[in-house]
Parts: structure tokens; C-alpha cells; sequence
């Protein structure tokens, strides 16, 4: 079976099974499965948006080869597709930890982050809502090397099933420890404390796949309890897939984590 085929089964078994663990085994008792935003966050952001910025994507790559001829290159084909997998996983995954923690930093670059923190429900659909700004950069970025570079054609399906199924896995409300393979990769545990209503503890745990970049980078943080809270608390953040968009334009009610040093992170 092809790809194009086990790609989209996997994604709905694997959010199947997520579902199925947070009912089991919820991280905070008691959070709903179609709690607020459910709908937009799946008809909006999962589905429709998710659909025509691929398609964007994908015309914006095919443009750039079309006059650089870079793929025709194929400077990693004959690589094993393993290898070639692995690269691009770690390669994007660093991007996605430096460019994530700018977004904290940036008071422009805040604005369109801003609604993926959006939600006070973190479960394994809360990945989904990104601003379509956010989506078209990182996306943009973490396939067209994989394009350009000469990757075999299912490369970048293997790369698009890790990078779903484990957006839902670390927002997932499942009460998960994973000991000491939380210094490699990344989980709930961990990541569920990026989303919390504290400022200083949302300005933490940056790493989307691999843990070990916070770990390296001082900004890792594992406390032994659970977040009181999610979300924006002092921004009245609308509800709505257009509103959330047009309020990343609003002139006024800014508001930016602040990431704490660099010491406390360790030490806490």
C-alpha cells in the first residue's frame, strides 16, 4: 500500500487512539472531548486550512525548483530513505525549536503564535490551531528542502505522518511519564507546561520532537506538578477561526511571554 494511501489512515488511527488514552488516562480530569473550539479547531484549522496551505506549499516549492533546478540536483537521493528521513527530522526540528522561541521573543512574530496558545483545553486537536501565517512559514520550510534537495517522493509523507501524529502526542491530554526518554523526545508531560496560563511558564519547553534541544539550550523545564491553567488569561482572545486570525492585526491589547534565564530553568 502506498503512502498517499496509509498517510491520512494512520493520522485518523492515531487520533483515534489518542482520544481513547486521554479518556482513559487524562492528564487533567474532567477536560471534555468536544470541549470549546473543538469545531474550529477541526473543521477550520485540521481540515480546511490544513488542505489549501498545502496546496500553497506546494506551488510556492514547485515555483522556486522550477527556477533554481535545485532538485534535479539530487544531492541526497541516493541516500538511504532512513537516512534521509532522519536528517530532515532533526534539521527541521532545530528550526522549529529556534524559530518557536523567537515567536516568544518577537513581539511581531507573538502575534501570529499568539493563537496557538490560545486555547484553556490543551488535548491532541489543540496542536492544530496555528495562525495560517505560522503555517505557511514553518511548512514552507520543513518540506521545500526536502523537494529541492532530491529526498525520494515518500520521504516527505513518512515526514508529514511523524510531524501529525506527534503534534497530537504532545498537546494530548494523557497522563503520561516517560522517565528518562523525556531527555530525548519530547511528550505531554513536558510540553502541556509550555501552554500554561503563566507567563514565565509558557516562555519553557520550546522542542516540538526532540527534548534534548531545551535540554541543551537551558530551557527545559519538568516540574513535579501539573499547570493550574491554559491559555490566555489576560487577553479576551476571540472565538472563531476568521476572528482568531484578523486579532493577530489588532493595534492594541498585546501580549508577550517573557522567557526567564536561562538558570532558572534548569534549577526549577
Amino acid at each position: 500500500m502506498s503512502f498517499e494511501i496509509l498517510s491520512p489512515i494512520i493520522i485518523v488511527v492515531a487520533a483515534l487512539v489518542m482520544i481513547a488514552l486521554e479518556r482513559r488516562y487524562p492528564y487533567t480530569p474532567g477536560q471534555k472531548l468536544f470541549r470549546d473550539g473543538f469545531w474550529t479547531d477541526f473543521v477550520g484549522y485540521s481540515l480546511i486550512q490544513s488542505y489549501f496551505c498545502g496546496l500553497i506549499i506546494a506551488q510556492f516549492i514547485r515555483w522556486i525548483d522550477s527556477g533554481t533546478g535545485l532538485s534535479r540536483l539530487h544531492l541526497v537521493t541516493d541516500w538511504p530513505i532512513y537516512a534521509q528521513v532522519g536528517f530532515f527530522l532533526i534539521t527541521h526540528d532545530l528550526y522549529i525549536y529556534c524559530f518557536h522561541r523567537l515567536q516568544h521573543r518577537s513581539k511581531l512574530l507573538w502575534r501570529v503564535h499568539e493563537a496557538h496558545h490560545s486555547t484553556k483545553d490543551v488535548d491532541w486537536l489543540s496542536g492544530s490551531r496555528s495562525h495560517t501565517l505560522e503555517i505557511l512559514i514553518n511548512q514552507t520550510i520543513e518540506f521545500a528542502p526536502i523537494i529541492l534537495l532530491g529526498a525520494a517522493p515518500e520521504v516527505a509523507l513518512i515526514k508529514g505522518i511523524i510531524s501529525a501524529v506527534w503534534g497530537m502526542y504532545i498537546h494530548s491530554n494523557i497522563d503520561v511519564r516517560m522517565g528518562r526518554l523525556q531527555w530525548v523526545i519530547n511528550g505531554p508531560e513536558m510540553h502541556r507546561w509550555h501552554h500554561s496560563a503563566d507567563v514565565a511558564d509558557g516562555s519553557f519547553n520550546y522542542a516540538t520532537k526532540f527534548a534534548f534541544w531545551d535540554w541543551i539550550f537551558g530551557t527545559a523545564r519538568k516540574p513535579a506538578t501539573k499547570p493550574r491553567a491554559y491559555g490566555l488569561e489576560d487577553v479576551d482572545f476571540p472565538a472563531g477561526y476568521f476572528r482568531q486570525h484578523l486579532f493577530a492585526f489588532r493595534r492594541s491589547g498585546e501580549r508577550r511571554p517573557v522567557e526567564a534565564p536561562a538558570a532558572e530553568a534548569i534549577a526549577k
